[in-house]
């Protein structure tokens, strides 16, 4: 995979520069927008919830803002990398080129969304007074695991959605329930400690739990902890990946 991808390193460029301009394309504010729109649910979020919750939880900004951050990438890669076969099905049924190559140029479109982003996160760590130490480097680790996972998601949902339409509208459904088990805007300590243990099950929380210890406990999250995170990112793509070999010749029949 890695081969091909340096074969066609420059149609993969272009690809990456079609697909970003393509999302501001005819916007006022443009690339603002990457930067506006999580502020804006944030205050939205912190709006509505922090009465409930935010006298329960320290530094509750950044509590919030970390939860959405990592659920905001997740479906953004998601959501563009599930019709990235279809939307470029005029262009891998004439030329012979890999197709995971439209997946994986919609992911990088999200993922310097999500890098601008994530400096915004840490200007409101700083302003929120949290210090800035070492283990921040270590949110490289959870950072890689949700690129490998959201990769492999978008391999699944993009392979499904040739051949089933509804995807698009069920997966809109499963991440609103996502998002309620993610406990972006509350906190899980009032679950007894099994329940707690299955909210590691979903890996979008496991992920925003690891940036939650890092930047406001200041703890190092366990070696089961990583090993989980890893299994979540590489057996997802390990799916997507098996998923796009099989019905590769498939894809050209249903487009």
């Amino acid at each position: 995979m890695l081969q091909r991808l340096k074969q066609h390193q420059f149609l993969f460029g272009e690809l990456v520069k079609r697909d970003f301009a393509k999302k501001y394309k005819r916007t006022i504010l443009g690339m603002a927008w990457s930067i506006l729109s999580p502020l804006m649910n944030l205050l939205i979020m912190w709006l509505v919830f922090s009465n409930l919750f935010g006298n329960n939880v320290n530094h509750y900004v950044i509590y919030l803002f970390a939860g959405q951050l990592v659920f905001s990438y997740f479906t953004d890669a998601t959501n563009l990398g599930m019709t990235s076969l279809v939307g470029n099905a005029g262009i891998f049924t004439k030329v012979n080129i890999p197709k995971y190559l439209f997946l994986f140029s919609q992911n990088v479109s999200s993922l310097i969304n999500f890098g601008l982003t994530l400096l915004i996160f840490f200007a409101f760590t700083a302003f929120d007074g949290i210090p800035f130490t070492w283990k921040f480097f270590l949110l490289v680790y959870p950072v890689v695991c949700m690129i490998v996972f959201n990769l492999g998601v978008g391999l699944i949902l993009s392979a499904l959605f040739v051949f089933f339409r509804d995807m698009q509208y069920l997966w809109g459904i499963l991440t609103q329930l996502l998002m309620w088990l993610s406990a972006i805007f509350y906190t899980i300590d009032v679950y007894s400690e099994t329940a707690q243990l299955l909210f590691l099950a979903n890996p979008i929380y496991l992920y925003i739990r690891y940036f939650r210890k890092i930047v406001i406990d200041g703890a190092i999250p366990s070696l089961g902890f990583h090993l989980l995170a890893a299994a979540y990112a590489l057996g997802a793509f390990a799916v997507g990946a098996y998923m796009y070999k099989k019905y590769n010749h498939e894809f050209l029949y249903y487009v």
